[in-house]
């Protein structure tokens, strides 16, 4: 495939001064957009052949990165030519597992720059952490790969708006990882919606049940060997090393996470959203993208811990003429409406419940009617991404129109619950009116240079 342009990113090992780094991040010429433009064509022309491999970097690869990077590797249809790890320990244990499926062996790296300096690399894979969401994302986007990156969209509300800028400015097809919208019985879920089965709906809910742990108080210590903590951090605040700021428990911190809301709640709330928009559509309605108004109440009740982000909490997303609520109970160890984590849409004539297994539709009195069980499909999630490539087309779980409106609900409920009232939210000037203390939940108060993030207006 390979028919990228690139903007020309230097080799970590070339890079000057803190003025000429910015000017490298910052930089566009009228010649990308057109190459761009150029490249796109020529994808769009035909579909690559069997052996014509989409060849993909995967950044951050412990975790949830970790799975990405066996299931993009694990397709006959795909080359993965960079992996990219802060930890050389994650790295090496990743290229050790890869080096035993009989593929071509990838690069082990630990800059994501040095994948984008290369013009054979198709797409940029992240599972990396909230806070390395946006800026990796806008500088594929600006050398001509496309992206498909984890959820949330950004670490806030700035970073999400301005990823969908640089992802329209170039073109790029960025797949956010929101894997139940390629889910083929949730689509079977929503036809159910779509023929206007639960009635007049005015009112829907997500929710988080699972009991989680406590990440406990660890002093701080020096950084492990092998971990470029700097990079690391990126654009977060310089900290010294604590170990649950780190490896998984990074997302319970305001500096790098967006907390449960972020983490599982924005699976629950775009069903919840996809439903109720979709139970509002079959009565001939239609559901704004934007609430009008959002309030959260809730705190650390629970655990006595290190954790910032609370354990349980209460969002309210006031829609005209509906409500969409969201419930996070992190202690508890029983599940609501029958699911541990879910949604579920109530209308006048019935209701559907969506768990991550199974969903279920009950009628009038409650009876339920339909059960049918299926999983998230994170396969079929990448694929679709893989053929949108190809083609040139928007994605399932597409950055502008899926992923960003979703990770929306995500940003907007944790800056009611940390501002402590009411927010209204005007997506024309991405402000909060008439709250001038809830403005700095936005974005972040600083961008740690060089990794400072782009404004529209140098995009």
């Amino acid at each position: 495939m390979s028919q990228n342009v690139h903007r020309g990113l230097s080799h970590p090992s070339k890079r000057g001064d803190r003025a000429t780094n910015r000017r490298r991040f910052f930089g566009q010429t009228a010649g990308l957009a057109a190459a761009t433009v150029v490249a796109d064509r020529v994808l769009a022309a035909g579909r690559p052949g069997p052996n014509d491999r989409i060849r993909v970097a995967v950044a951050g690869v412990r975790g949830r990165g970790g799975q990405l990077l066996s299931l993009f590797s694990s397709l006959a249809q795909v080359e993965v030519v960079y992996v990219c790890d802060v930890d050389r320990r994650t790295l090496d244990a990743r290229l050790k597992s890869l080096a035993q499926s009989g593929r071509p062996e990838p690069k082990g790296i630990e800059d994501f720059r040095v994948a984008l300096d290369d013009t054979s690399v198709d797409a940029l894979v992240l599972g990396t952490p909230d806070h390395w969401h946006a800026i990796p994302t806008i500088l594929a986007c600006q050398a001509g790969k496309d992206v498909y990156v984890e959820k949330p969209d950004g670490h806030n509300l700035v970073e999400g708006r301005t990823m969908v800028a640089a992802a329209k400015k170039y073109g790029r097809v960025v797949q956010l990882g929101t894997q139940a919208r390629s889910g083929a019985h949730l689509h079977r879920a929503m036809a159910y919606l779509a023929k206007g089965s639960i009635g007049r709906a005015v009112f829907a809910k997500a929710w988080e049940s699972a009991r989680q742990g406590s990440i406990g108080r660890p002093p701080d210590s020096p950084v492990p060997p092998g971990v470029n903590y700097d990079l690391w951090l990126g654009p977060a605040p310089l900290r010294p090393f604590n170990i649950c700021r780190f490896h998984g428990s990074w997302r319970w911190f305001f500096d790098y996470g967006t907390g449960d809301l972020g983490n599982d709640g924005v699976h629950r709330l775009d069903i919840a959203r996809w439903g109720l928009e979709t139970a509002v559509a079959a009565q001939g309605g239609k559901l704004p993208a934007i609430p009008r108004s959002v309030s959260a109440h809730g705190g650390k009740y629970y655990f006595d811990d290190a954790q910032e982000w609370p354990d349980t909490l209460m969002v309210t997303y006031e829609y005209p003429g509906c409500v969409l609520t969201y419930e996070m109970r992190l202690w508890s160890p029983y599940p609501l409406e029958g699911e541990a984590e879910g949604a579920a849409i109530f209308g006048d004539k019935g209701y559907v419940v969506i768990g991550n297994g199974r969903w279920r539709a009950f009628e009038s009195g409650g009876k339920q009617v339909v059960e049918e069980r299926g999983g998230y499909n994170d396969q079929g999630h990448i694929e679709n991404f893989l053929e949108c490539m190809r083609v040139r087309k928007k994605p399932a779980a597409d950055l502008e129109t899926v992923g960003h409106p979703s990770s929306l609900l995500c940003h907007l409920g944790n800056a009611a619950w940390r501002a402590g009232h009411t927010l209204r939210f005007d997506p024309e000037t991405y402000t909060f009116p008439g709250s001038e203390d809830a403005q700095k939940y936005l974005t972040r108060p600083e961008y740690r240079k060089p990794w400072v993030l782009p404004d529209l207006g140098r995009l």
